[in-house]
């Protein structure tokens, strides 16, 4: 019987690449700058028609974007249908996502979840249109939880959020 040729390997992507940017569908611009720009803290890039607004950290062109160009005055997605489950913002440490977590409070804004994974500690909510959004940090890689054979072992403990905010004083 003739040699069966093996399959292709996986495609692997480039150790390097990063998801770049999220465009997300909102009812009201004004509306989700209120949270976006003033609870999570984005900088406005540039506004254009008062229909999409580029956000960012640090001056980058865009993180998140926000458009009504399909979307103006519509509901949110439904719960139970396809679609962006969370977008998740990367803090640099666990004071700045301390601080983020009381931006979040001080505007009552309600919280879904908090849990430790033990590779990061991640808090969830909803933009205004029902959008997910993770804000979180990520432990040193040296500290990320593996089994014996060593594979990454991620939990889902309880995440103190009062410690968290014992980062600030």
């Amino acid at each position: 019987m003739p040699d069966t040729p093996s399959p292709p390997a996986p495609a692997a992507i480039h150790p390097e690449a990063r998801i770049g940017h999220v465009h997300l569908k909102v009812a009201d611009l004004d509306r989700a700058l209120g949270f976006w720009r003033d609870v999570i803290g984005l900088e406005v890039q540039e506004i254009r028609a008062g229909q999409v607004a580029f956000l960012s950290a640090g001056g980058y062109h865009h993180h998140i974007a926000l458009n009504t160009w399909e979307s103006a005055g519509g509901p949110p997605a439904p719960r139970g249908s396809t679609g962006l489950y969370h977008v998740a913002l990367l803090y640099p440490d666990r004071r700045a996502l301390a601080e983020a977590l009381l931006r979040v409070l001080q505007a009552s804004i309600p919280l879904e979840g908090a849990s430790d994974h033990g590779v990061s500690e991640a808090i969830y909510l909803r933009d205004p249109d029902g959008n997910g959004v993770e804000l979180y940090r990520d432990r040193p890689r040296i500290e990320w939880p593996r089994d014996g054979e060593g594979r990454l072992h991620m939990t889902n403990r309880r995440f103190d959020l009062q410690a968290l905010l014992a980062e600030l004083r």
